[in-house]
């Protein structure tokens, strides 16, 4: 069912478990978390339960800048949720942090668009960040 403006569907919710806790619990005060291996002292995203690089079990969370840069970019004209149907095209994008992991996430914006490889982005600031359920930029 397409909502309209002044009632617009909801977005699909991350599914919160003990490994992701921290953040979904961050990004709702506008903070992007980020984990970090004990060992090598690589930052990561996704949350996991062990680093990816070495394999260790000692993780850290910190804060993150919450700056970095586009790496690849996509625009979905058909998004497959209808909460996303009024925001077409949606700007997905492989971003490269300041802290050295990669993610998928958005962009968002009116000139979002626009959005290119290596151009600068960061996160979405509050209150408008608590619209989005995971963490989402805009070009810097």
């Amino acid at each position: 069912m397409m909502g309209d403006m002044a009632n617009p569907p909801t977005y699909p919710q991350p599914r919160e478990d003990a490994t992701n806790a921290p953040l979904i619990a961050g990004w709702r005060e506008g903070r992007l978390m980020l984990q970090r291996c004990g060992d090598c002292g690589r930052a990561f995203f996704y949350p996991r339960p062990m680093c990816p690089h070495c394999w260790s079990e000692k993780l850290a969370w910190f804060e993150a800048s919450g700056r970095g840069r586009i790496v690849a970019y996509s625009h979905v004209f058909k998004p497959h949720h209808p909460a996303f149907d009024a925001e077409a095209p949606i700007v997905l994008i492989e971003a490269a942090l300041e802290e050295g992991a990669l993610m998928l996430t958005r962009v968002v914006g009116e000139d979002r668009t626009n959005a290119r490889s290596r151009m600068a982005i960061s996160l979405v600031p509050m209150p408008e960040a608590a619209r989005y359920p995971l963490p989402t930029f805009v070009l810097a």
